[in-house]
């Protein structure tokens, strides 16, 4: 495994990555389906809704991968 300027190998670095944005997007999400419920538009809320759970799944996937990868190094 590389391991570049981070001193972490490249897939944890980047299973980091994309849980960090999943989290940091869901946390935003919950504004966007505030202003959409706000604006009457049900069905673009649950849209929002919809792309947050799956920011949460994909978090918890990175999670679960790094817990696996964390087990193999330790």
């Amino acid at each position: 495994m590389a391991t570049g300027e981070t001193g972490f190998d490249d897939v944890t670095f980047d299973l980091v990555s994309v849980q960090y944005h999943a989290l940091k997007a869901g946390h935003d999400y919950g504004q966007y389906v505030r202003d959409a419920e706000n604006a009457g538009l049900d069905e673009v809320a649950e849209f929002f809704r919809t792309v947050m759970s799956q920011d949460s799944e994909r978090a918890h996937q990175c999670h679960r991968y790094l817990a696996q990868l964390t087990s193999k190094s330790g």
